[in-house]
């Protein structure tokens, strides 16, 4: 595309082309492109609108609607060529359509701008990107349900500080990460519900004088309502900034479970085994199977922490309406979703394929006198002993079983009873790790009925 092209989409005002540097500084077809789908798709609704509304003849419109699905189908078989200094996607696919269709392509552009062009763009989108994770989250949540069925009455050690502190299920560990998840699918869902306002028709940023019907093209495009101020219509960016609050947080949680993988898939803690297909090995030492997959995962979320904080950047000194900074909202967002969706699907797909270790989750939910809790409430409850000196009682005979290098359980009646006199053999009932988990029947709790009653409930969530 020649200086000489790119001086005629912008009318008269410039009379020399722009030099290599500004060029390259101002173009963003470089990535913008992958908002073409998008692009065509509000010039159609708008297009079909100017006609409805008497602005544009059915036989400009017939010829917009034919050239545009032309460019389209260009684009998505590759044969379309970018131009750099077309600038945009916007500019890109108007030229294209004026080399097919001729003088109606100028009459595309009445009663709006590339202000509101490019914001009805970019939140179509974002919205399909919100469409994409929430079908990607609420598939990693049934990974986690299956997981919970099949482990539903399976001890383990649940931690603080990662150190033991009472048994808990399997069931129970898997569903709190539903819960994660749940609450990442309801900010995704939000966020969609609010943002689905339509900026087509704010024009530049004052409106338009033409009799534009801003109900037609929302509705067209899917939207609830237009925009209510043609000011702000041009000027938000919160839709993105919504977005990528949401994948942060969402990120974070993935980040978490990919540590707990790591720490869990490790020699030392032998809980899950990772499949072939989320694991590597090494170039030297033949043993090691790697949860690269999980680590990368860990890795990757810095991206999308990075792309929040960057767009936060670039949007908070800015006047309204439109500035040329809003260019850089792009990137970084278009990045997040790509690493957010990526890291969804690896994680689905490890929590699908993990095997959890039965016998060494119920080998280390006894140990580090994971019972000590269920003791101190037993003298609570059977010798009606205030909880701080049941605390106290519980913390001797710890110390006691640590000095014989035992467990809770493995020290005799005499041996608590030298502590406390009124301690009686119906404490060894409670001193079981099965026994911890079925006592912890509150709402919430680790009991293996409890966790059956919410994968039921998730189970019809889901459905």
């Amino acid at each position: 595309m020649t200086k000489d092209t790119s001086n005629q989409m912008w009318g008269g005002r410039f009379a020399a082309g722009p030099d290599a540097i500004m060029e390259a500084i101002n173009a963003s077809i470089g990535f913008d492109q992958r908002m073409a789908a998008q692009d065509i798709a509000g010039s159609r609704a708008h297009a079909a609108m100017l006609a409805k509304t008497g602005i544009l003849t059915d036989t400009d419109a017939e010829a917009i609607r034919e050239g545009l699905l032309t460019v389209l189908s260009e684009i998505e078989s590759g044969s379309f060529e970018f131009s750099t200094a077309l600038e945009d996607i916007h500019m890109n696919v108007e030229a294209r359509l004026k080399d097919l269709i001729g003088e109606p392509a100028g009459r595309l552009h009445t009663g709006r701008s590339r202000n509101d062009q490019v914001a009805t763009d970019f939140k179509l989108w974002v919205r399909d990107q919100i469409d994409a994770a929430i079908s990607g989250i609420e598939a990693l949540i049934r990974a986690f349900v299956a997981q919970a069925e099949v482990g539903a009455d399976w001890v383990m050690p649940g931690f603080t500080h990662l150190q033991t502190a009472q048994p808990v299920t399997w069931g129970h560990h898997m569903m709190a990460y539903v819960e994660m998840f749940g609450r990442d699918l309801s900010r995704f869902k939000d966020a969609r519900v609010r943002m689905n306002e339509s900026p087509l028709g704010a024009a530049a940023l004052a409106g338009t004088s033409f009799p534009i019907d801003r109900e037609m093209t929302a509705a067209a495009l899917g939207f609830d309502r237009p925009a209510a101020n043609s000011l702000d219509a041009v000027a938000d960016r919160d839709f993105a900034l919504e977005f990528l609050s949401a994948a942060s947080i969402c990120a974070m949680h993935l980040s978490r479970f990919a540590e707990e993988l790591v720490i869990w898939s490790s020699a030392q803690f032998r809980f899950v085994t990772l499949s072939d297909r989320f694991s590597t090995g090494s170039s030297i030492m033949p043993q090691k199977k790697n949860p690269d997959a999980a680590e990368l995962i860990r890795a990757k979320i810095g991206r999308i922490f990075g792309a929040n904080t960057a767009l936060l950047m670039v949007m908070k000194g800015l006047p309204l309406t439109y500035s040329k900074d809003m260019q850089e909202d792009k990137e970084q967002v278009f990045d997040a979703a790509d690493n957010l969706m990526l890291a969804l699907a690896a994680m689905e797909g490890m929590v699908k394929d993990m095997t959890a270790n039965r016998e060494s989750l119920e080998a280390a939910a006894g140990s580090g006198f994971s019972t000590a809790t269920d003791l101190a409430d037993w003298l609570v409850r059977a010798l009606n002993m205030p909880f701080r000196d049941a605390h106290h009682v519980t913390g001797s005979l710890v110390a006691m079983a640590e000095s014989k290098n035992c467990d809770l359980p493995d020290l005799t009646l005499e041996d608590m009873q030298s502590v406390h006199a009124e301690i009686t053999d119906d404490v060894f009932g409670v001193l079981g790790v099965h026994n911890s988990v079925s006592s912890r029947m509150s709402y919430g709790g680790t009991a293996p009925q409890r966790v059956r009653e919410q994968i039921t409930a998730w189970r019809e969530k889901l459905s």
